[in-house]
């Protein structure tokens, strides 16, 4: 096993960890993220020292894990996404760095969707989904949403994705899809 599957493993490790917990709880627990970020950036930094030409090694962990939060913060802080979820995105970018982290955003947030439209489907909330969203677009194109009660995060009806389950179902894509490349 090489230094490259050591940080796959240990990411899928704290993902599949993650989604289940965020599965059965619809939390994700600060012992997890936060040790998988200090693992990740130890693991990176013994394995790679602290800058390796290929995106690998202490530098590239922290900055990984700066990445995720940074894109993930205007999310959290409109409550649209979970603290524990942006933690574990921050995890994942210190265990395998700023550009694979890129596609398990991008696959992450693929599966949510797909997840979210499974949940519409089996709500059997599409007309009103479709309703909202065309107020949502309206409101972007705008620039202002109306005041409508039934849009807003707060709203306790709101059918929520365990973004940590699609996270998971991410890495182990993009872990398939780099064992073909190996």
């Amino acid at each position: 096993m090489n230094a490259y599957q050591v940080m796959w493993i240990a990411a899928l490790a704290l993902t599949l960890l993650a989604g289940w917990t965020d599965w059965r709880s619809r939390k994700i627990p600060n012992w997890l993220t936060v040790s998988g970020f200090f693992l990740g950036f130890t693991v990176n930094l013994a394995l790679w020292g602290w800058r390796n030409t290929n995106w690998h090694g202490g530098k590239a962990s922290l900055e990984g894990a700066a990445l995720a939060l940074i894109l993930f913060l205007p999310f959290v802080l409109l409550r649209a996404l979970g603290a524990g979820d942006w933690k574990l995105m921050g995890a994942v970018g210190a265990m395998l760095g700023p550009v694979l982290l890129l596609f398990v955003i991008f696959g992450s947030v693929f599966v949510a969707g797909i997840m979210a439209i499974v949940e519409v489907i089996r709500r059997r909330r599409i007309k009103e989904t479709a309703k909202n969203l065309a107020v949502l677009v309206q409101g972007l194109l705008t620039f202002g949403v109306r005041n409508r009660p039934g849009i807003t995060i707060d709203n306790p009806g709101l059918m929520k994705v365990p973004f940590g389950v699609a996270v998971a179902m991410a890495t182990v894509i993009c872990y398939c899809a780099a064992l073909w490349r190996l």
